[in-house]
This record gives C-alpha cells, structure tokens and sequence, in this order.
C-alpha cells in the first residue's frame, strides 16, 4: 500500500509542491530518511556520517535547505552547507570532500512553485527504489526538533568545483597561452536565471572568453524571462538570439540546476536533442574502438545511422529516464564493454571519464574544449555532425490516461498497437526497442516512425512522430488514429 509521502516520489528523485507538500514538518522527516538510509548503508552512527547539502535559485529552496540541514544537525550528523550550488558539483563534494552523501534542493525545470530534492553517494545518484526507502523510513519518523550549530560548516564549493573545470580546459585546449586558451573566443551562456550564471563568470571569463552576449545569469527563482530549460521553445529561442545577436561563436543553456545543457552553433542553430547527442558521440569516439553510445528511446534512425556508420561506433538505443541510460552504459562497461557516453535527448549526458554523472557544465565543457581543438585546424563543431540525417518533420503528442491504474492501462495499449502494428500492411514494429513500441512505417504510410511509450512520471502516454517526408506525419498520425479510437482510457 502506497503511504502518504509516496506521492512524492518523481522517478529517482523527490518533488512537490513547494507549500504545501514539502513543508517544514516532512522535510524534516525526509531528512530522518535519508540519514537513516545512509547509516544503514554505510553501517555507521550518525554521528559518523557527513551530508553535503546545496540549493538551486528557487525562492523556497535556503527554507527548504536551511530545515533539512538543521534536522541532520539536530539528528547529530555533520553537515556541510553549500548554499547557492549546481547539482553535479553536490555529487562531487562525496569524492572531493569525502562526504557520506550529499543532497541538492531542486525541482530542476519545474515550475517555480513545485520543489524537491535529489540525493547523492559516493557511487552516484539513487535508484526508485532507494527513494521508495527514504520515503517509507520518513513516513514512520519524527520530524527532529533543534540543532547544533557547531556540526554545520558553511563552505563554498562551487569555486573548488569550477577550478577543476577551468584546468581542464586548460589541460585538454592546451593553448599558447596556456592559461587563457578561449582568448579569441565569444561564448553566450543563458541561465535562465537559475544556477548556471557560474558558468560564464567563474569558468569561461577567467579563461579569457568574451562573454558579454550572456544572459539572464541573475540568481532569480521567480524565473522572470524564462523556465530555465533546454527543452523549452521559449529559452531556445532565447540562447539563439543571444549567439545571432552578439554575434557568438557558441551559446549554452543550461537547466535550473545544471545537470542539463544544451547548444548553439555560431550560425544559431541548436546544437540539441539528436544533434547534441551525435556531437557528443562524435568527441567521444575519436580514437576509441568501437565505443557503445548509450540513448534513449526517441532518438531518431538518422542519428543511429550516423553513430553506426559514420561513427563506427554502436548505438544502443534503451529507456527513457536519465537514470535508466546511466544504468545500461554502466552495465555495459562493467561486463567488459565501452560505453563511455550515456545520453538523453533531453540534455542529460553522463560520461563514464565524469563518473557517469549527468553533468551539463561537464558536457558543455568538452564541447568547448572541442571548439578550441577544432579551431587550431580552421575547422568547427558543425563539421563533425554534416553527415547527420535529421527528418523533415517531427512531432510529440502527450495524451492523459483516464483509469486510476495508468501502468496497466499503457501496457495494454502499448501491447495493442504492437499487435496492430503486426496485423496492419506497411507497418512493422522495432524488434529490439527497450521501451514502449517503435513502429516502422512504409513511404505510402508516412515514411517513418512512431513510439508509443508512458511517460516515466506522469499518468500520460507519450507519442513521438518522426517522418522523412512532407506530410507524412499526418499520414502517421491518421494511421495511429485509427487505432486509438478502438482502446479505451485515454
């Protein structure tokens, strides 16, 4: 039986509303949660462990963060409070500073009234499952009352984890002036407001990039000028005046609190969704052999064609979730694989040389890097994805589900349409999809494909349309209509 926090399980993290959901009293008890999670795990004291804990620009995020660290104090852990902090730099803190586990105040791109919390291990992020624990060890506990001052120290590790950044860059660029190698260079970064401002100020400046063509770097929760959010037309449209305005060679966007990103190449064309993924396969796999390029499921033929053949590389086209990508390369690489990308249309890209964190700073950090290289020989980053085929048209449609138990009522229409899809002359389903069904669907029924999958959060079944012709995700769509009308719950 589900408890009463349950609903505030959002994949591998835990979200709500702000004011309602995550108030004082259950934050506390999350906090109960997570250390006893932790202690547990660790078979350790409380007292032995330390928790890193940071925030994104959310105007309930120093509230929520400033209860959860004084119920870890009250509890008597040690606490390292890292106040205004991006979420791949909290994971971070457990390898650079050795802490037990660390925990980011975010909602990523939600909107401004929802909050929630991601949390990390040495080993990387947690699983559902992980999040399924805390909740029920928080459903039990008493919210912890008082503090002790004296086991929070107050630090600022996003200046430790911006250098590492910087001497990267350094390190792999390589340049005359050794110290600042993006001397010569315009770089446009959007923040949308949220965390990501850093980026510009404390990475890409010191090292001698113009980046007065940014914007919106100003910590603001409110999100005034857009949902810092790579996926969002808005804010895409916002990084891509910036590049065309200034006159940039490259922009970046970053989510709320980036552990997402995404580009823009100097002539202001997005560098996202498939072309992001095939510009980063293309930087991971030069000098590799045969490296695995794990995706998710929306990913387009054109881009397992590019990673395939032009690449020489392997696509493994797996689950949606960012989580479930990190997964697969990671059991890849355990059984003795390479897989050293893991990659989501949305923006999350975890490296394997970047402990499979998903990581924008880091992603858009070797894009640079790259950029600096490619420029020693006259060349761009457009070059390296010319031969990428993308489809003429593409849609997403989301239709809610009716029926209380929505698993089950996708399962039956994704097993429906599979069957449809057999019974049905020029359509053919993907054998090897891993979410969902993909269907093929012939020129005369549309010339591409249609995925039909569940949305990982929401009680929504999700449609991605692709087709290599004009018209032809009308085509698709009347097809998949015809189907529709004969299920029920949606």
């Amino acid at each position: 039986m589900e408890t009463r926090l349950s609903v505030l399980k959002s994949g591998t993290d835990i979200r709500g509303s702000a004011d309602t959901q995550l108030t004082d009293d259950i934050v506390g008890k999350i906090a109960v949660g997570f250390t006893e999670f932790l202690s547990k795990g660790l078979k350790c004291e409380y007292s032995e462990l330390t928790i890193a804990v940071g925030h994104d620009t959310r105007l309930s995020s120093p509230r929520i963060a400033d209860t959860f660290i004084n119920s870890l104090s009250a509890l008597g852990v040690n606490v390292k409070d890292c106040a205004l902090a991006s979420t791949p730099a909290m994971f971070f803190t457990t390898v650079d500073l050795g802490c037990s586990g660390a925990v980011e105040i975010t909602a990523s791109h939600m909107p401004p009234d929802k909050n929630g919390l991601k949390f990390f291990l040495r080993s990387g992020s947690l699983s559902g499952k992980d999040i399924e624990k805390i909740l029920s060890i928080a459903e039990n506990a008493q919210t912890p009352e008082g503090s002790n001052a004296a086991l929070v120290e107050s630090i600022n590790y996003m200046n430790t984890y911006c250098e590492h950044l910087r001497t990267f860059i350094c390190d792999e660029v390589n340049a005359d002036d050794f110290s600042r190698p993006l001397r010569g260079f315009k770089i446009a970064v959007d923040a949308g407001n949220g965390v990501g401002g850093f980026f510009a100020e404390k990475i890409l400046s010191p090292l001698g990039a113009d980046t007065s063509g940014s914007r919106f770097l100003e910590p603001d929760g409110s999100f005034p000028n857009h949902v810092p959010n790579p996926e969002d037309k808005k804010a895409m449209a916002s990084i891509v005046d910036a590049v065309v305005s200034s006159d940039a060679d490259l922009g970046i966007i970053f989510d709320t609190d980036v552990d997402r990103a995404a580009c823009v190449d100097k002539g202001g064309k997005p560098l996202d969704r498939n072309r992001l993924i095939a510009l980063a396969a293309a930087i991971v796999s030069e000098n590799v052999n045969e490296p695995t390029i794990v995706t998710d499921s929306v990913t387009s033929d054109g881009l397992s064609d590019f990673i395939n053949n032009t690449l020489g590389a392997h696509h493994r086209r797996f689950k949606r979730g960012y989580k479930n990508v990190i997964d697969e390369a990671m059991r890849i690489t355990t059984e003795g694989g390479n897989a050293p990308l893991a990659i989501e249309t949305s923006g999350h890209a975890a490296f394997l040389k970047n402990h499979y964190l998903d990581d924008g700073a880091y992603l858009a950090t070797r894009i640079i890097i790259k950029m600096a290289q490619l420029k020693k020989d006259g060349r761009t980053l457009s070059e390296l994805i010319k031969d990428l085929r993308e489809p003429l048209e593409e849609r997403e449609v989301r239709l809610p589900c009716f029926e209380a138990d929505y698993r089950l009522c996708g399962e039956r229409l994704c097993a429906n349409f599979e069957q449809f899809a057999e019974d049905t002359d020029g359509l053919s389903a993907v054998p090897d999809n891993c979410e969902g069904v993909r269907v093929n669907f012939d020129e005369q029924r549309g010339n591409g494909w249609l995925l039909l999958r569940m949305s990982v959060h929401d009680p929504v079944a999700v449609i991605n349309i692709e087709s290599n012709s004009e018209g032809g995700i009308l085509k698709i769509a009347e097809v998949f209509g015809t189907f529709l009308q004969t299920q029920s719950g949606f």
